[in-house]
């Protein structure tokens, strides 16, 4: 078995990364070090009025206080989120990122509609991650608190029953769904249907990852960092493609 420190190091870089910031906005918001409503919320108003442009990225790192409900979704992050990193991305650090800024730009597109708006999206963003590793695995076993077995194609379904029985909000999981099932209608059955990919991942992606030296891309379309010390080569590919 495996001692913290190695769990943690064998995590691939972007849900590592992006699970620590999670992290650390609860621990300072339990410490009392400051307000995530005040500083971190997603307020389209303070956003073009007062140019508070960084609560487009910041409210997707608070998933709430310490909680029963924190700790399932970080779990949820830590498990469905790095089989993904891990599994059809694997080699594919760019093609993840982008995953992840797409479906925070619709969610942020999304909550332009005042009845679908939320202070917080982390935990659409999250749930987006499970929704396309349930495309993914379809056919994976999963046991859900050892009462209920089903398909992994179920799994965010089933996820969504319990949050209606445990009287947890719905919308953030249903937006998660929505932003999913863009994601993966345009990188997977899209081009499956018209042979035309969409939704590739940019340039600028690319570069981000080879300046950050973080995993790596198969098919790069970017010279390496010699400061980084990882290799990229190549041009990504697309979710599900060959």
């Amino acid at each position: 078995m495996s001692t913290p420190g190695e769990y943690y190091r064998s995590l691939p870089p972007v849900c590592k990364v992006y699970g620590v910031f999670c992290f650390m906005t609860a621990a300072a918001y339990y410490l009392k070090l400051y307000d995530p409503w005040d500083t971190l919320s997603l307020d389209y108003g303070l956003v073009l009025k007062r140019f508070q442009i960084w609560r487009l990225v910041s409210n997707f790192f608070f998933l709430g206080p310490f909680s029963v409900s924190f700790a399932v979704r970080l779990l949820m992050l830590a498990r469905y989120g790095v089989l993904l990193e891990k599994g059809p991305f694997d080699k594919r650090t760019a093609d993840f990122l982008w995953m992840m800024i797409f479906g925070a730009s619709s969610l942020l597109i999304i909550a332009v509609v005042p009845m679908l708006w939320s202070d917080f999206m982390a935990v659409s963003l999250v749930f987006m991650l499970l929704y396309v590793w349930s495309r993914e695995f379809p056919n994976a076993q999963i046991n859900i608190y050892g009462v209920v077995r089903l398909k992994g194609f179920y799994l965010p379904w089933a996820m969504l029953a319990l949050d209606l029985i445990f009287g947890a909000p719905l919308k953030p999981d249903i937006l998660g769904i929505i932003a999913g099932h863009l994601y993966y209608f345009s990188t997977v059955l899209y081009p499956l249907s018209t042979g035309r990919n969409i939704l590739k991942t940019p340039l600028w992606v690319h570069k981000v990852v080879v300046f950050w030296g973080k995993g790596t891309q198969i098919n790069s379309p970017v010279q390496p960092n010699p400061s980084a010390g990882i290799a990229f080569r190549g041009r990504g590919r697309r979710l599900g493609g060959n």
